[in-house]
C-alpha cells in the first residue's frame, strides 16, 4: 500500500502542520514495501559497482543514484549520465562543471568515478548517505503530488542551508540559485518577479535578487540563509505570495468568465 502524505490545509498553516508531523509521516513513508525493496537492493549491489558504466547499466541502482540528487528525469539519458560521471569534477572543463544545474556536479562528486582510482561506492557509509538523500527527495515528491508549493518549500529549506554553508562567493551562490529551478521559483514568487525577469542579463538578475533580498531581510549576504529563522521567514513569504498569486489568478478567471456570460446574454 502506498503512503500518501497528509496535508489537511494549504499555505503557511499547512506548512506548520507538515513540519509538526514530518518525522511521523516520513517514517511511515520510508517503511513502505517498495521503498524497503529499493533500499535492500541498493545496499546489496552498490558495493560491487566500480565504474560509471556499471551504474548506468543497472536501472534500479541508477534510479536511486539519480533520485538522490533530484535528477530522476535523466533515467533514460544513459550516455549523458555516463559522461557526467566519467568526467568527474576535478578538471575545470569537466561536463558537470559546465552545466547550469549544479546537482550534476554534486552527483558526479559523490560517486567519484572520474576523480579517484577507487570510487565512493566502495566506502562503507556510502549506501547510507545516498539512501538518506533518496528517501528525503522521494518524500518531497510525494508531498508535491498533494501540494507542489509545499514541495518547493521543503526543497528551499534543504538547498538554501547547503548553499549558504558552502565556501563559494555570494555572487556564485546567487548564480547557483538561478540555475536551480525550484530555488529560482521560490525567490521569483516570493519577490513577485514577472515572467520577463528571466529575459534579463544574468548579472542583472543577480543584482535584482540581491536588491530584493536586502529590502525583505535587511541585508543581501547569502550566508544569512544558514539561519533557520531567515529560511523560515523566506518560506512564509513564499507560501503567502503563492496563495495571493493563486487567488488573483482565480479572481481573474472568474472575472473573464462573468464578462463572457454577460456578453452572451446581450446577444441572446
Amino acid at each position: 500500500m502506498t503512503y500518501t502524505p497528509i496535508l489537511p490545509v494549504s499555505g503557511y498553516s499547512g506548512w506548520a502542520f507538515l513540519k509538526r508531523t514530518m518525522s511521523t509521516q516520513k517514517a511511515a513513508f520510508d517503511t513502505q514495501k517498495n521503498v524497503a525493496r529499493e533500499e535492500d537492493y541498493f545496499r546489496k549491489k552498490i558495493g560491487t559497482i566500480s565504474k560509471a558504466d556499471d551504474l548506468v547499466n543497472d536501472r534500479q541502482l541508477l534510479k536511486i543514484a539519480l533520485g538522490a540528487f533530484g535528477l530522476d528525469s535523466d533515467i533514460s539519458n544513459k550516455f549523458f549520465i555516463r559522461k557526467v560521471l566519467e568526467d568527474g569534477t576535478l578538471k575545470t572543463d569537466a561536463l558537470a562543471n559546465r552545466l547550469a544545474n549544479k546537482q550534476y556536479r554534486k552527483f558526479s562528486a559523490a560517486f567519484g568515478f572520474g576523480d579517484f582510482s577507487t570510487p565512493s561506492t566502495k566506502l562503507s557509509d556510502f549506501a547510507d548517505k545516498i539512501l538518506a538523500q533518496y528517501k528525503d527527495r522521494q518524500f518531497e515528491i510525494a508531498v508535491g503530488e498533494q501540494d507542489d508549493t509545499m514541495r518547493l518549500a521543503m526543497t528551499a529549506v534543504r538547498e538554501l542551508l547547503d548553499l549558504a554553508k558552502s565556501s563559494a562567493s555570494d555572487r556564485t551562490k546567487w548564480y547557483t540559485v538561478l540555475g536551480n529551478a525550484p530555488l529560482r521559483q521560490v525567490f521569483e514568487t516570493t519577490y513577485g518577479l514577472p515572467s520577463a525577469f528571466g529575459a534579463l542579463d544574468v548579472d542583472r538578475q543577480v543584482s535584482v535578487l540581491q536588491e530584493k533580498t536586502r529590502a525583505a531581510f535587511g541585508k543581501d549576504g547569502f550566508s544569512q540563509f544558514s539561519e533557520e529563522g531567515v529560511r523560515e521567514n523566506l518560506v512564509r513569504r513564499f507560501l503567502l505570495s503563492s496563495e495571493i498569486a493563486s487567488f488573483s489568478a482565480a479572481q481573474s478567471s472568474a472575472s473573464i468568465a462573468l464578462t463572457l456570460l454577460q456578453s452572451q446574454s446581450q446577444y441572446s
